[in-house]
């Protein structure tokens, strides 16, 4: 069974990440929005416990809340708009929300 988690915590503040990152199944897929999109930000080290699964990661973004944050999204990362949240929601069988 897939599912969605959904992030939007800063990585920052809490572990909410480095649990998901130990909990992800292999059809799993993460979803930064909100303030998880600080686990983004270059040479942090959420973006490197995020990199280290490159491989086998599929991870997305939130587009509006990207902009809203002015962060750049590494080429490896996804990002959708709020129909392709949607969409991911309907394609995995279901979403955790990390509240």
């Amino acid at each position: 069974m897939s599912t969605l988690h959904v992030l939007s915590h800063s990585p920052f503040t809490d572990n909410r990440l480095t649990s998901c990152l130990r909990l992800l199944g292999p059809q799993d897929a993460i979803l930064l929005c909100g303030d998880a999109l600080y686990a983004l930000q270059p040479d942090s080290a959420p973006l490197n416990a995020l990199q280290a699964r490159i491989d086998t990661l599929r991870l997305f973004a939130l587009e509006e809340d990207r902009q809203a944050r002015g962060l750049e999204v590494p080429d490896w990362v996804k990002s959708v708009d709020y129909p392709g949240f949607v969409e991911l929601s309907i394609h995995y069988d279901k979403v955790n929300s990390w509240l």
